[in-house]
């Protein structure tokens, strides 16, 4: 089992930037695969964007290509996603979540179907005001 807590939502004008941390705690002792995925009221959770476990591959959604980064630092069992340029539509609860990976291979892409990760963070709020 692991644990996952997320930190670093909050209040803040178009155009402004946020990052969150996602603080990994219990079976920490293998690196998983990491996604960011949102939800706003009254739609669907999305996929922002995922790192798989040695950090070597990532993926962005489209609408936040270019303007957010996510990074992980194993040693400290945390993964970040930098928000910039945020937009309005940026607003909702932001969840991280974590899978195990299939593969060793280092350059293994991480999963985009939410039903791959297993370990879900409380979520943090990110409101994005014009």
């Amino acid at each position: 089992q692991v644990q996952l807590v997320e930190s670093g939502g909050g209040l803040v004008q178009a155009g402004g930037s946020l990052r969150l941390s996602c603080a990994a705690s219990g079976r920490t002792d293998r690196s998983y695969h990491t996604g960011w995925f949102r939800q706003a009221p009254g739609k669907e959770r999305e996929l922002v964007g995922a790192i798989n476990w040695s950090g070597r591959s990532t993926y962005y959604a489209d609408s936040v290509k270019g303007r957010f980064t996510i990074s992980r630092d194993n040693s400290k069992n945390t993964v970040y996603l930098q928000m910039n340029s945020l937009k309005p539509d940026d607003t909702g609860v932001y969840y991280c979540s974590a899978a195990l990976p299939l593969s060793a291979d280092t350059l293994t892409d991480p999963p985009r179907s939410l039903r791959r990760y297993a370990y879900w963070g409380q979520g943090t709020q990110v409101t994005v005001s014009t």
